[in-house]
């Protein structure tokens, strides 16, 4: 075989791919667009590959292989022999002229893979900030009560996230509205600011102060707060930027009585957060805790970062009833000592000078400008709580009891008897869910058993375990269930 027969062969063809010609339509370069060559030799797409060569037929192959075939064809193999070799062809046994037409196959394409678009994060518009009264409004679907929270932290976000979108668009510079919220246990300010984030669609990062000490020490550098966050904006380092960290247990970071030991977790934590709350470029690492040789690092502006810090403050009561107490003084018209131990929402009445007592430092409180408690809950607002958010706990029952075509009711004894058991147990909203799990373990054990019960309805005797729910048969009147 000589060149001028192997050029016959790889003679290219008007129709080869990469030559478009004037009877290609737009559906075909619609189908080129789409589908990509392979290689006729080793198979491999043309993304891979590189630019392919089109042969006659539709065949295309790559430069890397053409390269081999034309060393074998001129005889370039180990041997020095001037012989062509086809068995260096790869994929190639024996090549003959007349037999090429017959194994040349139909075009093969493969489909392209496509290419991921790099979104670019979106800027945060002035006008796309919701007014506080439509936040408040979609607070209101999912938290009960807690209305003078709820106004203050939708202001609050609301003129922050206006501070970031004007970007100090003049000599006026806004500060930042970090937020301070205190409340009993249970009462929802974890809650709250998940829902708010959900509902601003931002990065939030959600840590515990506990874990916080002075760096050096064993447990989480007071950066790892921001490192969340970055990880929760998936390494997006704008996007973090203008996200919202909260700080819960807040309290447990409080000057330390007992001066006799080193303070790491207390006061020198206090000291640290200082440049974070104010606003400062930290160095965080990317996809881990703890910075080290291999993790590579991100440098992240805390100023437009939204921190928000809650505790429940449970010695904070006793704060305040000293400071309220001293205004007592002895006469007829005296007030007297246990005036406040029986105050409901006593933390409402709390100022800087209690915080500070408590045993916050000066510097601290003063990066938390806004400050607010949430109330403590009543019976009628767990009843509530039970049934009207848009997730409310029975509500998440009813719908899986409903898979299993089975309707769930609650009488409002029920829910009233549900209510003063987690009164009881004095851990606010928390106490709902395990109250509820005791009593439905049973009926979610027994109704799939029976194909027959259409309705299930709880009552107040079978919460107290005087009695049990009343069961409804599909056509049939409504059954009491025996209780335990």
């Amino acid at each position: 075989m000589d060149d001028k027969d192997f050029r016959e062969i790889i003679d290219l063809d008007e129709d080869a791919p990469g030559q478009a010609s004037d009877a290609d339509t737009e559906e075909d370069r619609e189908e080129q667009d789409e589908y990509e060559e392979v290689c006729f030799l080793c198979h491999r797409p043309e993304s891979k590959a590189g630019k392919l060569i089109g042969l006659a037929k539709g065949v295309c192959i790559c430069p890397e292989c053409m390269q081999k075939t034309m060393d074998t064809m001129q005889g370039l193999n180990l041997d020095n022999t001037r012989v062509p070799d086809f068995s260096k062809i790869p994929n190639i046994s024996f090549v003959n002229l007349s037999d090429l037409q017959n194994m040349i196959p139909q075009r093969q394409r493969v489909k392209k893979k496509k290419q991921k678009e790099e979104e670019k994060p979106k800027e945060l518009d002035i006008r796309s900030i919701p007014a506080p009264h439509r936040i408040k409004a979609s607070l209101d679907e999912y938290i009960i009560g807690q209305e003078h929270a709820k106004k203050v932290i939708s202001v609050a976000v609301y003129n922050h996230y206006k501070r970031v979108a004007t970007n100090t668009m003049d000599e006026i510079e806004i500060e930042k509205s970090n937020m301070l919220m205190i409340g009993p246990t249970g009462c929802g300010k974890t809650y709250l600011v998940k829902t708010l984030a959900r509902l601003l669609d931002v990065p939030l990062a959600i840590a515990d102060a506990t874990s916080l000490t002075e760096a050096g020490y064993i447990g989480d550098d007071i950066e790892s707060v921001v490192s969340k966050l970055l990880a929760a904006a998936d390494n997006d380092v704008e996007k973090a930027e203008r996200g919202i960290i909260f700080i819960d247990e807040i309290d447990k970071i409080a000057k330390k009585k007992d001066t006799h030991h080193r303070d790491v977790s207390g006061e020198s934590v206090q000291q640290g957060m200082l440049k974070l709350l104010e606003g400062a470029e930290v160095e965080v690492p990317v996809g881990a805790n703890s910075k080290n040789a291999m993790v590579p690092l991100a440098t992240v502006n805390t100023k437009n970062i939204l921190f928000i810090c809650g505790g429940a403050f449970p010695e904070l009561e006793n704060v305040i009833k000293e400071r309220l107490n001293k205004q007592s003084s002895i006469g007829f018209r005296a007030d007297l000592k246990d005036k406040y131990d029986r105050e409901q929402n006593l933390l409402s009445k709390v100022t800087v000078e209690d915080i500070r007592n408590f045993g916050m430092i000066p510097e601290f409180i003063g990066r938390l400008p806004v400050v607010y408690t949430l109330e403590g809950l009543t019976k009628e607002m767990l009843v509530r709580i039970l049934k009207e958010p848009r997730n409310a706990i029975l509500k998440q029952y009813q719908k899986l009891l409903a898979l299993d075509e089975v309707k769930l009711e609650f009488s409002e004894d029920a829910l009233e008897a549900i209510a003063e058991k987690a009164m009881e147990k004095d851990t606010g909203a928390r106490a709902l869910r395990s109250i509820i799990e005791e009593f439905m373990l049973d009926i979610m054990y027994e109704i799939p058993k029976d194909d027959n019960i259409g309705q299930v309805t709880i009552t107040r005797e079978y919460i107290e375990h005087t009695g049990g729910p009343v069961i409804t048969m599909r056509g049939v009147q409504a059954l009491p269930m025996a209780g335990n």
